[in-house]
């Protein structure tokens, strides 16, 4: 079956799921890929996460994730982030939110699943709905999806990314001595505190931290809120400082907040410093590289002609790396010469790299399934 014979336009699904919002809700472009995939003569299901699951060759991909080897995944997510921003073609260039991240390659990764026909085994796409938030489609498609490899399509300039950095957020609370401002020493003002927490956070990784990796480079700590205190004349009882993680293997999200807390714990001796993850009761993407040798890996640079390299942002890829080998493809840049571009104002991507996207992803499954 072809792109020609389902009546599938890359372009006009592309314009068409751009302009479709999903930064508040997924709904409207879920029904959009469920109904693009029935009328291209597929059955799709939605499982209980809300995943889009469809499967094509001998196997056939239920919520317990049966099928039948070799196995390839065709993974990428319909949320964006907000603000929505309005549909612009210009030529070749298509501007819009979801334009690159991750529209363009969701487009890409659909042309190419119902364009292949496997002589052996499973193809699947699974496609998630909250990739940009709180990820818990992708983990649970992990615990369920068995997998020879997974490709996972984020704007990565049709390079072949077999690494990425792990991504948390924690939340350090500091509490002191709340009362009148006249009155409360500032040995016991958790304003003054947080400071001492401040000072200590960048020593961290030269400290204790995980050391640099050779693809991914160092870790990354960075402070990026700080919260406390309600009334000018007040000492407030407590101060918290929200940190993000960067992090490189074989640091996960949990061994981090154990090593903070120690940390800090040694830093401020008698001090009352706790340490926790935001969202607690969901996941976070630990880091993860896949072997530059691995068959996924040559065969898609072979079709893509694009470099072997690292992935810029965490991703979700880091779930299914736990268990096959997998990559980050797709078209579209994270940023540009001018700046940001995939979650900016000016996010865009060229049609010519969607188009070329799918066509590698093509090429490559010939051989892989």
């Amino acid at each position: 079956m072809t792109a020609a014979t389902t009546g599938f336009d890359i372009e006009e699904f592309h314009a068409e799921a751009v302009q479709t919002p999903s930064h508040e809700s997924v709904d409207e472009m879920r029904e959009l890929l469920v109904d693009t995939l029935t009328d291209a003569g597929h059955s799709p299901h939605v499982d209980d996460d809300g995943n889009v699951l469809v499967s094509r060759g001998v196997g056939d991909v239920t919520d317990e994730g049966a099928t039948a080897s070799p196995h390839i995944v065709l993974n990428t997510h319909i949320d964006t982030v907000a603000p929505h921003i309005s549909y612009e073609p210009d030529g070749d260039v298509v501007r819009g939110r979801g334009a690159c991240d991750a529209k363009g390659p969701l487009a890409a990764l659909l042309a190419a699943f119902l364009r292949t026909e496997p002589d052996e085994g499973t193809l699947t796409l699974a496609i998630t709905p909250d990739e940009e938030t709180t990820q818990i489609g992708a983990a649970a498609l992990a615990d369920r999806l068995s997998a020879d490899g997974f490709i996972v399509g984020e704007p990565t300039d049709l390079d072949v990314c077999t690494a990425a950095r792990g991504q948390c957020e924690a939340e350090i609370t500091v509490s002191g001595a709340g009362g009148h401002a006249a009155s409360v020493p500032a040995d016991e003002n958790p304003m003054y505190l947080i400071g001492h927490v401040l000072t200590a956070l960048s020593a961290y990784d030269d400290t204790v931290g995980t050391e640099a990796d050779p693809l991914l480079g160092e870790p990354k700590l960075t402070p990026t809120v700080l919260s406390g205190g309600d009334t000018t004349n007040r000492v407030p009882d407590e101060c918290r400082l929200t940190v993000d993680r960067r992090s490189v293997p074989p640091e996960t999200s949990d061994g981090f907040r154990e090593s903070l807390q120690a940390y800090l714990a040694d830093q401020l001796p008698d001090r009352d410093v706790a340490v926790d993850l935001l969202r607690a009761d969901t996941p976070f993407p630990d880091p993860f590289v896949t072997d530059s040798d691995a068959e996924l890996v040559t065969t898609l640079a072979a079709a893509s002609d694009g470099d072997i390299r690292a992935f810029g942002a965490a991703t979700e890829a880091s779930y299914f790396a736990a268990t096959a080998p997998t990559v980050v493809f797709g078209p579209g840049v994270l940023a540009d010469d001018e700046g940001p571009v995939a979650h900016a104002s000016r996010e865009y991507v060229r049609l010519s790299d969607v188009r070329a996207a799918a066509d590698a992803v093509e090429t490559a499954l010939t051989t892989l399934v």
